[in-house]
């Protein structure tokens, strides 16, 4: 709770109803990094004459994410932008209904059955990698959006989605392009209004749900596994509504995905820009695996590759901003923060900060060393959320980003044509255009 005399937050002067807009879609990556240089560990700003609070302390994250995590729901905001695609999927459900919905679907990511993925994982990727020719130049975050997808909707689901991949690419940018445009935009076009966006983003939505409910019409047959999302839904001790499961085939589609082939893009980017990393990655794949496909077993002494990934997503979280809503009036570091005030947190802005990373642009993979990962405090590095709503999928998305990277840069030298990185942050780190590379075999 607070206290009437908290004072209101620091934050930088606006421009009448506008406040900050203008640096804000300037650059909000480094609007973010500023406002948390400049104003300290809590800071408001306006965006469109809506009040925000910025967190980048991480023990006030943690507070948000875990100690009061009841104080603090997904909210409104959140809720405008993702619930007309995920309906009342894993990531928009909230209260009992959630509990509820996780519970069912936790068994999919249990140990064992990450363990039974594995093959599924690296056969996928070497039937993409026999597509590729050397010296071609290809949209590499294409490239993996399409291999992660493949890989999600075969290891969760059962099914091969190849056919489908068009209508889920399209989909997903066409929820995106309406994400970057509204996440922080106090007043949306309603979806019913016809306007070329609306018409586009509703004509995609319906293509996913077909697809979904191919999905389940086809395990309602008696396709699929037991253990896969879809079994386990359909065989749920409540009876689930048919769109309830829909919900959910398509936030894993979609959610399930994109984050990992993120990291996969821009693993593969940073290597080529630093080539002394990429031959010390490649030795150690030379060492372990010895010219044959990586398997589960193999994970425990591929320390390098595993360092890669989470140098990956430090500098370039692919979740790298978390919004959240106060349910209650509260006080933080001395400031009232009131109900209904969005708060945001930024992975972008606490994975750079030199308080707990030296040089911490600098792409430099050994430093994730067992002192640093005890040293760090919780939430210093969180590329997978925190507490209670923290991704279920992050142990399933860990394994495939060690596999599929070992299984590409063992054969492959993948040479980026990029020469300045840019984004275009929506819910995720998206690139703003293709992220083109040269594959040369080894």
């Amino acid at each position: 709770m607070t206290s009437s005399r908290s004072a209101a937050p620091p934050g930088p002067d606006g421009m009448p109803i506008l406040g900050n807009t203008r640096e804000y879609v300037q650059d909000p990556l480094a609007f973010f990094e500023n406002l948390a240089r400049e104003y300290g560990p809590v800071a408001e700003y306006v965006l469109g004459g809506e009040q925000f609070v910025q967190v980048s302390d991480p023990a006030l994250v943690r507070r948000v994410l875990v100690d009061d995590n009841d104080s603090f729901v997904k909210g409104e905001r959140f809720m405008d932008t993702l619930k007309p695609v995920l309906g009342d999927g894993l990531l928009t459900s909230e209260g009992e209904t959630w509990r509820t919905q996780r519970h069912t679907v936790e068994p999919s990511f249990y140990p064992e059955m990450l363990e039974s993925y594995a093959t599924e994982m690296t056969d996928v990727t070497e039937r993409a990698l026999a597509e590729w020719t050397p010296g071609e130049r290809r949209d590499v975050h294409e490239d993996m959006m399409s291999l992660t997808v493949e890989i999600a909707a075969q290891a969760l689901f059962d099914v091969d989605i190849r056919a489908q991949e068009e209508a889920i690419g399209d989909a997903l940018e066409a929820v995106m392009d309406r994400a970057a445009s509204s996440i922080r935009r106090p007043v949306d076009v309603p979806l019913w209004v016809p306007t070329p966006g609306n018409r586009r983003f509703n004509a995609a939505l319906d293509d996913l749900h077909a697809v979904a409910e191919r999905i389940i019409d086809q395990h309602e047959r008696g396709g699929g596994d037991a253990g896969d999302v879809v079994s386990l839904l359909l065989a749920a001790d409540e009876d689930l509504p048919r769109e309830r499961i829909r919900d959910e085939v398509v936030t894993i589609l979609l959610a399930g995905h994109e984050t990992t082939a993120l990291a996969l893009t821009y693993a593969l980017h940073l290597l080529s820009e630093n080539p002394e990393k990429r031959e010390k990655l490649q030795a150690e794949l030379d060492d372990v695996l010895g010219g044959r496909t990586p398997t589960v077993s193999d994970l425990d002494e591929l320390t390098y590759t595993e360092q890669v990934v989470e140098e990956t997503m430090r500098i370039y979280p692919p979740v790298y901003d978390i919004i959240r809503e106060a349910d209650e009036d509260v006080e933080m570091a001395g400031y009232r923060i009131p109900e209904g005030r969005t708060v945001s947190f930024q992975q972008w802005v606490l994975h750079r900060d030199p308080r707990f990373y030296d040089d911490p642009e600098r792409f430099r993979p050994e430093r994730w060393t067992d002192e640093l990962r005890e040293e760090l405090p919780p939430f210093a590095y969180f590329p997978f959320g925190g507490g209670p709503r923290r991704c279920i999928g992050d142990r399933f998305a860990m394994l495939e980003a060690r596999l599929v990277l070992a299984t590409i840069c063992q054969d492959w030298n993948v040479e980026s044509t990029v020469e300045n990185l840019g984004f275009r942050p929506s819910i995720t780190l998206r690139p703003d255009g293709p992220v083109e590379m040269v594959p040369e075999r080894r």
